[in-house]
């Protein structure tokens, strides 16, 4: 997709704005580290080789991804560590959202961690102005197998159901928190086999949470067929409810996971057939939640720069204030710095998706931002481009 042509006072190709947080130095590292990023087969024999050496806790490992990927894509490995980066965003006039990067736990003491580290992370947000959201996944709250058994209809055993409670009460307990702190909550969206059950949990805390302000947001997936109908459903939803909605928008990230499982057991994929189609989708998304602003509390999760600038345009064209707080933008830390800050430089609500937690833990969150944005996606090239750029006008 091409770069848009700059749009009123918004531009995504000014690299000055874009890197004026980074230092010269900053800049290099950054530059080499896309470099090494853009190399397909090194992704994929340092991916292998990532999660080999971690599970065996090798000597040097963390040492080598704390000095390398770790600060480019995480803003620290504890919430102290995190308030240095929440700090130099808001220099920039850039908010930050919180997202502790643990997922994929099944060890109730390790789920009960993980509750408790989320709330942690509300109290630090409702202290800084800066952080307006907390991110959570329901995968770090419960073993994914009671989900996927929920999804499937299946009937829960006694230990499953007590299990399953016990995620409802962390739920309850994080957005109860947030709510009293006036915090939002963002809950990511995951493989579409474990979705409908939290989907429904979601809109259970919009309707007890979302009376006054949206405290409570769900994730909807535009690479997935029919999501753009189930954003427009729960809308419908809330509406009946006399709530608000929220909705947080990504194209997606577990493509090529959704179509690999669908082929092994023979069932049609739910992926869009094109990412035309999926882009078609997140637009309309955008379309319908901007032309509803008044009842819903969207925000622009994407790295897509025409996406981003649609956004902007509609609140032009339709005379709604660019820091309407119903309406906003993230980008995650790290990547596509050239939309962020040039958004939050024209004055739009726009935030960095800053994921933090102990390398070990944050190893398969690290992997998959060098995968899905190597060469392939042409993420990295274009990264690597605008830094390119920004290097020559600076006469580096």
């Amino acid at each position: 997709m091409t770069e848009p042509e700059p749009y009123h006072n918004l531009d995504f190709s000014d690299t000055e704005i874009a890197f004026s947080n980074k230092s010269d130095k900053e800049l290099k590292k950054t530059a080499w580290l896309f470099k090494m990023m853009n190399n397909q087969n090194l992704v994929k024999i340092g991916s292998k080789i990532g999660l080999f050496a971690i599970r065996f806790k090798m000597p040097f490992t963390e040492l080598v991804v704390r000095n390398t990927i770790f600060p480019q894509f995480c803003g620290g490995e504890n919430l102290l560590d995190c308030q240095k980066t929440i700090d130099k965003l808001y220099e920039y006039d850039t908010l930050t959202i919180l997202d502790y990067g643990a997922e994929g736990k099944s060890d109730e003491d390790d789920l009960d961690s993980v509750t408790q580290e989320t709330l942690k992370a509300i109290e630090m947000a409702a202290s800084n102005n800066s952080v307006p959201v907390v991110s959570t996944k329901i995968t770090g709250l419960v073993d994914n197998v009671i989900l996927e058994k929920l999804h499937k209809g299946d009937e829960l055993n006694e230990g499953e159901k007590r299990k399953y409670q016990h995620l409802v009460e962390r739920v309850e307990e994080i957005c109860e928190r947030a709510a009293e702190l006036s915090v939002s909550v963002f809950i990511d969206a995951e493989e579409s086999w474990i979705q409908d059950p939290i989907d429904e949990l979601v809109m259970q805390m919009m309707e007890r949470y979302n009376k006054e302000k949206v405290i409570v947001y769900n994730t909807y997936q535009m690479y997935i067929s029919y999501k753009f109908e189930h954003l427009k459903r729960d809308h419908q939803r809330c509406i009946a409810k006399g709530v608000l909605f929220g909705a947080k928008l990504v194209r997606g990230a577990y493509m090529d996971k959704e179509r690999a499982r669908a082929e092994e057991i023979g069932y049609p994929s739910p992926i869009q057939k094109d990412k035309a189609a999926t882009d078609g989708d997140y637009n309309a998304a955008i379309r319908y939640c901007i032309d509803n602003h008044t009842t819903i509390s969207s925000c622009c999760a994407s790295h897509n720069a025409e996406s981003n600038m649609l956004q902007a345009q509609l609140l032009h064209e339709q005379g709604i204030d660019r820091n309407h707080p119903h309406i906003n933008f993230c980008q995650l830390y790290g990547m596509s710095d050239n939309i962020t800050f040039n958004l939050a430089n024209a004055g739009y609500n726009a935030a960095k998706y800053v994921v933090y937690g102990p390398i070990k833990d944050v190893i398969p969150y690290l992997i998959r931002r060098t995968e899905e944005n190597a060469s392939v996606t042409g993420e990295m090239s274009r990264e690597l481009t605008l830094v390119d750029k920004e290097m020559k006008r600076r006469g580096m």
